[in-house]
């Protein structure tokens, strides 16, 4: 059986900027890499306004270029620029906007779907 520190001869550094050349579209997302089985580390390239959601579990965003604002249910929004970030916590209705192309990187468990729980 292998296991995971095994397999280090494998791993490569990941580049967050390829990573965002990749992406097709408004709010598509990447998986770029996995913590402890537990967590994904994910980019995504956010333009407008994302429906209105929630998650069973936190969702940490971390501005990586431009600027997103994070609508949140009952409270004042949070807005962030690049190198910002901020946590959701679980339960908590929002919604990212961007007003202009913006993108993100979004650190969260594997089975978080992009439209809330």
């Amino acid at each position: 059986m292998t296991t995971r520190r095994e397999n280090l001869r494998d791993l490569a550094a990941v580049s967050v900027a390829e990573a965002i050349t990749t992406l097709p579209g408004p709010f598509q997302q990447r998986n770029l890499a996995m913590v402890n089985d537990t967590t994904v580390v994910r980019v995504a390239r956010l333009e407008g306004e994302f429906p209105w959601h929630h998650h069973d579990e936190d969702e940490l965003f971390l501005c990586w270029d431009g600027s997103v604002r994070i609508q949140l249910e009952g409270r004042e929004p949070v807005v962030l620029r690049a190198g910002e970030l901020f946590v959701v916590p679980r339960g908590v209705r929002h919604r990212p906007v961007a007003e202009e192309t913006a993108h993100i990187l979004l650190i969260e468990h594997p089975d978080t779907k992009q439209y809330g729980s």
